[in-house]
């Protein structure tokens, strides 16, 4: 699922104090259809805002793994991961009763499988947009700049 890279490498975790910044992995999960680039969100669990899939690093995974396995989750797609970061993006919300800061790096996800059933499937909503769309729909600006301003580079096998 994931082209690897030399310079990617599992991680190892450690716990991490409630002020701290929490590190989270995006999916950028991208297809092309007719030529043109289309890209998947997904709505929020509690407000159905429009995001990307994204979660917690995993232990003994890269970054990109760990993206891609959150694409699988929270919106049942899957395909090849990237392990170059696109970019990251930083947000606040709400943990454990306190408002904690979170950093997401956003790591691409070539869409080649959409599944029918996944495990998040009857929590979250998933579609397909244009990039141009897909931005109007997002709300975080630095989101909106990644999305805005990808485009998918060609596979070096």
């Amino acid at each position: 699922m994931t082209k690897s890279s030399a310079l990617q490498l599992p991680l190892k975790l450690r716990a991490g104090r409630k002020t701290d910044a929490r590190a989270q992995f995006g999916a950028l999960c991208w297809r092309e259809r007719k030529g043109k680039i289309e890209i998947c969100l997904i709505t929020s669990r509690t407000r159905k805002r429009w995001i990307i899939p994204k979660g917690w690093p995993m232990h003994k995974q890269t970054p990109a793994e760990a993206a891609a396995a959150e694409a699988f989750e929270e919106a049942g797609l899957s395909g090849d991961s990237s392990d170059q970061c696109i970019g990251a993006y930083s947000y606040a919300k709400p943990l454990h009763g306190n408002v904690a800061p979170f950093i997401a790096m956003v790591y691409p996800v070539h869409v080649r499988n959409v599944h029918s059933t996944w495990p998040e499937q009857h929590q979250r909503r998933r579609k397909w947009f244009s990039q141009k769309k897909a931005v109007k729909k997002l709300s975080e600006p630095e989101l909106k700049h990644i999305v805005a301003n990808f485009r998918p580079q060609p596979r070096v096998l």
